[in-house]
């Protein structure tokens, strides 16, 4: 792939904040009382950017949420320009301790840092998220402060195992603590990362994510926006099947999730020929959270949207015989979906089991995702609400290991 130039952090806290070209952030700066032209923007994108003015860098600072030396800009010792970026920083998700110098690191230090993040890419399926989020937040801190001191190849990998931490600490805090704000400010470091590492795959799939948040949020436009910019990256390096099978699924969810079933189920049948077609080329070892059979449990979701309950019921049964022994937070959502289906189907002694099922295994295995289509499906049952089986239900979701172990999650 060619080698990315020129100010990849500006670049990459552009496309996070939902500027997908040099002139939308000339455009906002400019509504904001600060007339600036694309090629001032291109000036800032370029390999020695100049500093702004005071004016304009306040402007910045506000628009992408990050302070100017995030934003790859050298700013001089003693200068006041980053003062009101700080107090933006802060009002962003805690970075961890004061930075102190570092000395230059050995070239083993790459492959010593992706090592723990390979550890905490295999425990994030087992260890509860209150408790590995701490660690993964504080191993990319490190990491973080580790990328000024190394160089090349060394410091391609572990800016890459960076983003890859970035992102994994990101994918918890949207989908098993849903706080979607942390987790695009998390996410636009894990961009910056990948940005560091030339590795456009990672910023695909950075991206992606992204647009997991106005999706759900029912945004559409800003999630097409998204999903352009992550096949854009996407088409920069050779991708798997199953890595364009997953941007499917990803854009699928977001329409469906906007009201767009029939362009969702379209997208899963992509994704599907897509599979069934193959390619020579591997998926990323980073990629541990998709496969075909994750592809049909977003397919079942969107065939439940749409109303077709006998497939989307004959999709979520398979789907719950296929899911690998550590798959159990996945399992939570089909279990929810499945008790969707039944109560959509009028059946609520059926719906009611299923959410049962998946609080039992909530108590064991924390998934924030997997509760909130648990309580989809109570409030569908709200018909039915003095029947026994339904209190049977209330007595498990509003128990008191339930309500501890949200509060502990």
């Amino acid at each position: 792939m060619p080698r990315p130039t020129g100010n990849t952090r500006l670049r990459a806290a552009r496309l996070a904040a939902g500027y997908s070209s040099q002139q939308d952030l000339a455009n906002a700066l400019t509504a904001r009382g600060v007339p600036v032209g694309t090629r001032q923007v291109r000036r800032w994108e370029s390999a020695n950017p100049p500093l702004p003015n005071a004016e304009v860098r306040h402007a910045l600072v506000e628009l992408l949420g990050q302070d100017l030396g995030a934003l790859g800009f050298q700013v001089p010792e003693g200068s006041t320009a980053g003062g009101r970026a700080l107090r933006s920083l802060i009002a962003l998700a805690d970075r961890g301790p004061v930075r102190t110098p570092n000395a230059v690191q050995p070239a083993t230090a790459g492959a010593d840092f992706l090592a723990v993040t390979r550890a905490h890419r295999r425990l994030y399926w087992t260890v509860a998220p209150a408790t590995l989020h701490p660690a993964v937040s504080a191993h990319a801190t490190l990491g973080g402060q580790l990328l000024d001191v190394t160089t090349g190849r060394t410091r391609q990998t572990l800016a890459a195992a960076l983003a890859e931490s970035w992102l994994l600490a990101g994918r918890m805090e949207f989908f098993d603590l849903r706080e979607p704000d942390r987790a695009g400010d998390t996410w636009v470091r894990a961009l910056q990362a990948a940005g560091d590492a030339e590795d456009a795959l990672l910023g695909a799939a950075i991206l992606a994510h992204m647009a997991f948040i106005p999706g759900w949020a029912g945004s559409r436009d800003q999630a097409a926006e998204r999903m352009i910019a992550a096949r854009a990256y996407a088409r920069k390096s050779p991708a798997s099947a199953e890595f364009l099978a997953w941007l499917d699924a990803v854009e699928a969810e977001c329409e469906t999730r906007c009201g767009n079933t029939r362009t969702g189920l379209n997208l899963i049948g992509h994704g599907e020929d897509v599979l069934a077609a193959g390619s020579e080329h591997a998926s990323p070892e980073w990629m541990d959270w998709f496969s075909p059979v994750r592809l049909a449990a977003f397919k079942g979701n969107t065939q439940l949207k749409a109303g077709h309950l006998p497939q989307a019921r004959e999709t979520l049964l398979d789907v719950l015989e296929s899911l690998p022994q550590d798959a159990d937070k996945q399992r939570t959502v089909v279990l929810g979906d499945l008790a969707a289906v039944e109560a959509a189907a009028h059946d609520p002694v059926a719906a009611a089991a299923y959410a049962v099922r998946a609080l039992e295994l909530l108590e064991t295995h924390w998934y924030a995702t997997g509760l909130e289509r648990v309580r989809e499906v109570r409030r569908a049952l709200a018909p039915w609400q003095n029947e026994p089986y339904v209190r049977d239900l209330d007595d498990r979701l509003y128990g008191w290991r339930a309500t501890l172990s949200a509060l502990a999650n």
